[in-house]
């Protein structure tokens, strides 16, 4: 049957080389692997070795270089402590997840890649991960009917060469880790879940080893990779569903109005080590009487976690009631934190609480407390030490019965010693201290949070964004953020803002303040060596360019610039051209046409 007879769902690997012009063999993938989108070349730019930071980088997740005879170690461990079939599991579950981290970093960078080509992205990321070199023989899939066949060939596997230094030649197929990270990978592209399984393998002597995947069905019920992976078996005709499912930011689970404690959850997003172990604080000081200090930079969110000490609290029934303390006047500190009776003062015309009693209760956030006098520190010792107030003017006490929640962005041990902050109240709300990190501290969190604030943005403009281009997610990962999440916000929100309708956010959407755009100072040369990325003109004729851009005609002249010299670095390949700008081709090619750059 030719190919344009063939059902508009079912894509084999021939119907994938045909878009090329070509025609392949089942056995080669040349054309795939060198021309069509995401290539190994452009799967490498999405590594970064941030070498001072100690941190690698693949796309937005993070890496770790690791001997592989430290990882043949660990798995002799496990083998010998809880034996074979429990490692087996281990391993295949463990690449599993690597499969599923993989496709979504592939799906995120390239969103606009069909999914013949982002299922054929696969082989080359586990290649560039160094566990196998991988050669795609052959595989087909029906999107509708939902069938899918593939057979890949593996070099140079790691894992069998482990096992055969560790415990000799095998009597079975050993390669768990790498046969779980297809499953994965394909499952989550699919929507599916396909099992692989290894058919040949070195550690049995063979030359090559050779893997085999197919939907799960296919495999019948007492396939062993259902225990190995947790897969749900259920006699209806929906496919089988598998328990090891990606792990969700909590940006992706939509709030409820019926859960308010599911609402707070959303807006405390992260993953990093730093951020789990000051949200880990707050759940353990939470259900206490202790004061807390929250301690961070000026926008880390100290009033979101105060909020969510405040939720997970046994007052949370009660009031939160957050004070800006460097907002208030110094006269008129104590009457608006204890309240005032009439007739106190001029102007003071009738009675009304103040903060505290607002909070009765329940909780009061005092944010920025250093910025308070040295007189309203002395009063607000007196509060909470004693737990009771006096209005301004009035003749009785008042139980102040709130839990106090104190912030601040700079050391207070160090005003202490400056003099300007009193000791005695310093001890009094260093009860539970809790240091929030900046956001250049937690950068694992920062795709999450694009996400959330994404997200956000959408719903809050309506506009109709796809999301970041490449560019931009490279420079959000790699700039320093003075201003934390705080700016972190800010740019996402001018980025939905500027952005065109459809499109995605490039990196001159996001910094048009000022700010410097980064780059990673380190790139994969062609052997595959960090090195740094030579400084480049933007284009042939660095004169072209304006020194400043300051009228419509300066930025016209600066793009025509930037597209002539994509273009010429690319040798004239428009599709290359549009990859190394974040464009797609048909914006791209609009785009030269219309400036009279190709015919």
């Amino acid at each position: 049957m030719h190919n344009s007879e063939r059902p508009p769902q079912l894509i084999s690997l021939a119907d994938a080389s045909k878009t090329t012009g070509k025609m392949l063999s089942r056995g080669a993938f040349s054309e795939l692997e060198t021309g069509a989108s995401p290539t190994l070349t452009e799967l490498t730019e999405a590594l970064h070795f941030a070498l001072g930071d100690g941190r690698i980088w693949l796309n937005d997740q993070r890496m770790v270089l690791m001997q592989s005879q430290v990882l043949g170690r660990l798995r002799q461990e496990i083998i010998e402590a809880f034996g074979v079939e429990t490692a087996k599991g281990i391993f295949m579950r463990v690449g599993y997840m690597q499969g599923v981290r993989d496709a979504e970093l592939v799906r995120k960078r390239f969103p606009n890649q069909d999914l013949t080509h982002a299922l054929a992205a696969g082989p080359r990321v586990h290649t560039l991960e160094g566990f196998v070199k991988v050669t795609t023989r052959h595989f087909e899939f029906d999107s509708v009917k939902g069938t899918y066949l593939g057979e890949f060939q593996w070099d140079d596997s790691s894992e069998a060469a482990e096992h055969i230094a560790h415990h000799g030649l095998a009597s079975e197929p050993v390669c768990w880790m790498q046969s779980g990270y297809p499953t994965g990978y394909t499952s989550t592209l699919f929507g599916r879940p396909v099992i692989f399984r290894e058919t040949e393998c070195v550690a049995m002597g063979a030359p090559r080893c050779v893997v085999v995947g197919r939907n799960a069905e296919e495999w019948g019920e007492d396939a062993p990779e259902r225990a190995y992976l947790g897969l749900e078996w259920k006699r209806t005709r929906r496919p089988p569903r598998l328990k090891v499912e990606p792990v969700q930011s909590a940006a992706e689970c939509p709030p409820t109005g019926k859960d308010e404690t599911r609402r707070v959850h959303d807006q405390i997003v992260g993953v990093s080590a730093s951020f789990l172990r000051a949200k880990l604080m707050v759940e353990k000081v939470a259900d206490t009487e202790a004061t807390v200090l929250l301690i961070g930079e000026s926008g880390v969110g100290k009033e979101i976690f105060s909020q969510q000490l405040h939720r997970l609290s046994a007052r949370a029934g009660g009031p939160f009631v957050p004070i800006n303390c460097a907002a208030i006047p110094e006269g008129l500190v104590e009457s608006e934190l204890f309240g005032v009776e009439k007739g106190a003062f001029t102007g003071a015309v009738a009675s009304r609480p103040g903060y505290f009693e607002r909070a009765a209760g329940g909780t009061i956030f005092l944010d920025e407390i250093a910025s308070l006098g040295y007189t309203a520190q002395g009063k607000l010792l007196r509060a909470i030490q004693e737990r009771q107030i006096e209005r301004v003017g009035g003749t009785r006490t008042i139980p102040a019965d709130v839990r106090v929640i104190a912030a601040s962005n700079v050391d207070l041990a160090d005003e202490v010693r400056a003099g300007r902050f009193r000791q005695d109240l310093y001890f009094r709300l260093c009860v539970f201290p809790i240091v929030i990190p900046p956001l250049k501290e937690r950068r694992d969190d920062i795709p999450l949070l694009v996400d959330h604030f994404l997200r956000l943005f959408r719903e809050r403009h309506r506009r109709d964004v796809a999301g970041l281009s490449r560019r931009a997610m490279d420079a959000l990962m790699a700039y320093d953020f003075p201003g934390n999440i705080r700016e972190l916000q800010n740019l996402m929100e001018r980025g939905v803002i500027c952005a065109e309708r459809g499109g995605q956010i490039d990196v001159q959407h996001l910094f048009i303040a000022g700010e410097v755009s980064p780059v990673f100072p380190q790139a994969l040369s062609r052997e595959g060596k960090v090195t740094a990325k030579p400084s480049r003109p933007t284009t042939s004729d660095p004169a072209a360019i304006p020194a400043r851009i300051s009228s419509a005609g300066d930025l016209a002249t600066a793009e025509s610039a930037l597209y002539e010299d994509a273009l010429r670095r690319a040798g004239g390949n428009v599709s290359a051209a549009a990859r190394s700008l974040g464009l797609t081709r048909a914006k791209l090619e609009y785009r030269l046409r219309k400036m009279g750059l190709i015919g």
